[in-house]
């Protein structure tokens, strides 16, 4: 009985560890966004809808190449690849943000403490979420509109 109770706490805790690890690979430091924006500019994207971070140095881009189409990117960090891509043409012209307007909104986040983040993502409406964790690795959320945090929720 006690060896069964051993052999269960420790199953989970490995899928503790596992989990945690695979949750730290789905967030990048804030200083990275240069690379992203980067790479994302390269591709085309003029403005940003939401750019979340994915596993092994990979990021998923959804935003708009021009006043037509929409386009929603994987990009490989590290060897500058686009990994999926899938683009849509639409009507009723480009909405989110430029990729100043993204930096200026992760600058107030960091502010706030953000260290590594998970995922930005604008609404039509004209706010701003961002998801990730601060230095002690706690969740933070960050709310902004107009270039003002709305709110900020720490888990």
């Amino acid at each position: 009985m006690q060896r069964k109770m051993i052999l269960t706490a420790s199953l989970a805790a490995l899928l503790g560890a596992a989990t945690l690890a695979q949750a730290a690979d789905e967030r990048l430091a804030t200083e990275r966004l240069d690379e992203v924006l980067a790479q994302a500019g390269d591709f085309g994207f003029q403005t940003f809808d939401e750019i979340e971070v994915k596993r092994d140095d990979r990021v998923e881009v959804e935003g708009w190449l021009d006043d037509e189409w929409q386009a929603e990117v994987s990009f490989d960090l590290a060897s500058g690849e686009s990994l999926k891509e899938e683009r849509k043409k639409r009507e009723g012209g480009a909405w989110g943000l430029s990729e100043a307007e993204v930096r200026d909104a992760m600058a107030l986040a960091v502010a706030e403490g953000l260290a590594e983040f998970e995922e930005l993502q604008a609404e039509r409406d004209g706010r701003i979420d961002i998801e990730g964790y601060d230095a002690d690795d706690r969740e933070l959320e960050v709310k902004i509109r107009d270039g003002e945090v709305l709110e900020v929720e720490r888990d």
